[in-house]
This record gives C-alpha cells, sequence and structure tokens, in this order.
C-alpha cells in the first residue's frame, strides 16, 4: 500500500517505536510460534506454495466480510464491509484527497471478489482512529458482526487480520501480502490509546504482529468484530480502536 505518516505507539507507552498501521494498514510480524500453541485460535492454511515465506501467523481460510482498500490504484490498508453499502476502516487510511476502490470478499488482493468504490467518507468527528465510506452501490456479501465491550477483555487471545507487510522490509510497501493474513494477539487492557488519542485496545504479541498495510483491518474476539487497526511497533505491540466504545455513532451513520 501507499507509504503513510508514521503515527506513534498508543499512549501510556513510550511512543518511540510505534506507527500507523498503514504503508498498508498493519503487517503481520511474528515469531516461530505456531497457532495451535494458543487458545481460540485463527482459522489458517499454509497458502499457496507460491507465495514467499512468511513470518509468524497464518493464511485466513474464512473472511468473507475483509475489504482490501486500494487508493488511487495503489494497495493501501485492509477494511471490512459492516453493511451493504458502508466500510469500516481507520481514519488514518482514508485521510488524503483521492479514488478510494475496494476488494471485498476475496483472500486474494489481485482477484475475486467484488469491486466497488467509495462515493464518501464519513471520519469520527473526534478523538479516533475511525472512519466510514460509503459505497456507491449496495454489495451483497456476508457482513462483519460487530461485538460489544463484553466480548473483549484483558488476558484474553483475539485475531487479528490484514494483507500488510509480512517482514519489517524498510518500505513495507515491498513485502505486502497477495493473499489475506490472520494472527492471534493477546489483550493486554480494551482500555488504552489509539493513535487519534481514541479508546483502543492494546494486544501483544501471540505468534504474530501487525504492521504497515493492515491499518483498518479487523481486530475479532468471540468471533465479532473489536477492534480496528491503528498502531503497532512491528515488534510486540499493536493497538486498535475499540469499536465497541464508539457503536452509537457507527449506528447513527452505517445503521447497524
Amino acid at each position: 500500500m501507499i507509504e503513510g505518516p508514521s503515527p506513534p505507539e498508543p499512549r501510556r507507552r513510550s511512543r518511540r517505536n510505534e506507527r500507523p498501521c498503514v504503508c498498508a494498514p498493519v503487517c503481520l510480524l511474528a515469531t516461530a510460534l505456531g497457532l495451535a500453541g494458543f487458545a481460540g485460535q485463527a482459522a489458517a492454511s499454509s497458502g499457496p506454495s507460491s507465495t514467499p515465506a512468511i513470518i509468524g501467523g497464518g493464511y485466513a481460510s474464512n473472511a468473507p466480510w475483509a475489504a482490501r482498500l486500494f487508493v488511487n490504484g495503489q494497495q493501501n490498508c485492509t477494511a471490512t464491509i459492516i453493511a451493504p453499502q458502508y466500510i469500516l476502516t481507520a481514519k488514518h487510511c482514508v485521510a488524503s484527497s483521492g479514488t478510494y476502490t475496494f476488494r471485498i470478499g476475496s483472500l486474494d488482493q489481485s482477484s475475486g471478489g467484488t469491486m466497488a468504490t467509495g462515493a464518501a467518507i464519513t471520519r469520527y468527528p473526534g478523538a479516533a482512529d475511525l472512519a466510514i465510506v460509503r459505497l456507491s452501490t449496495s454489495v451483497n456479501a456476508t457482513y462483519s458482526p460487530l461485538g460489544t465491550s463484553t466480548d473483549v477483555r484483558a488476558g484474553q487471545t483475539v485475531q487479528v487480520y490484514g494483507w500488510g507487510a509480512t517482514s519489517r522490509c524498510g518500505s513495507e510497501i515491498n513485502c505486502q501480502s497477495r493473499y489475506l493474513k490472520v494472527a492471534n494477539v493477546r489483550v493486554t487492557t480494551p482500555q488504552c490509546s489509539d493513535y487519534e488519542g481514541g479508546v483502543a485496545v492494546c494486544a501483544t504479541y501471540g505468534d504474530g504482529i501487525t504492521a504497515g498495510g493492515d491499518s483498518g483491518g479487523p481486530m475479532f474476539a468471540s468471533g465479532r468484530q473489536v477492534g480496528v487497526a491503528s498502531t503497532s511497533d512491528r515488534q510486540s505491540s499493536t493497538a486498535y480502536t475499540n469499536i465497541t466504545r464508539y457503536r452509537s455513532w457507527i449506528s447513527q451513520v452505517a445503521g447497524v
């Protein structure tokens, strides 16, 4: 995806190494630990043999609500479709002008699924790294189920998804994943801060961590989306805007 600014890490921690999950949204970096070592592990596959080797995490096997965000035709961020005409992503992913398009419902960012164009953007008016894009046409899809505050808690193992960088490769645009990836992370607190100063779910490395290109992508807990990727230090910690705290705004804009 397009190289974005380098946001600070979530508040209440040193911001020295944290950056927004954009370049592309947060990449899935990880250790050699396997998915099987964690409770509530994500469904993943070994992925196509033509895909370069990855570090940690795995390939998602089912994510019909996932959307790849392109800006002026270039890979940029990850997102989710939450209603027939509405996409949920990070505010910093839609900060610039341009043509926003989405590939919805395909694990392969280069083919399949449904292509749709953004018609209007509503950014959260206060301090939260959230935005909702209204599509020019309705899309028949499996929509991401949105969670409540009871779905996420400290100590829980949750799943994060994205097409972001697969290693710390300098310019993360050069190491984006063609296929959607998934990793397990452990929640440290559901009340830290995101890139914009909004309420976030902070988590640490499980078998992977988010990086550039994963921004705007979802965090799932108990089978429902509870977060939107905001920042990551690309090594051990990440922050996802806690969407359970902004459900009234999402409902007002998207009707869900």
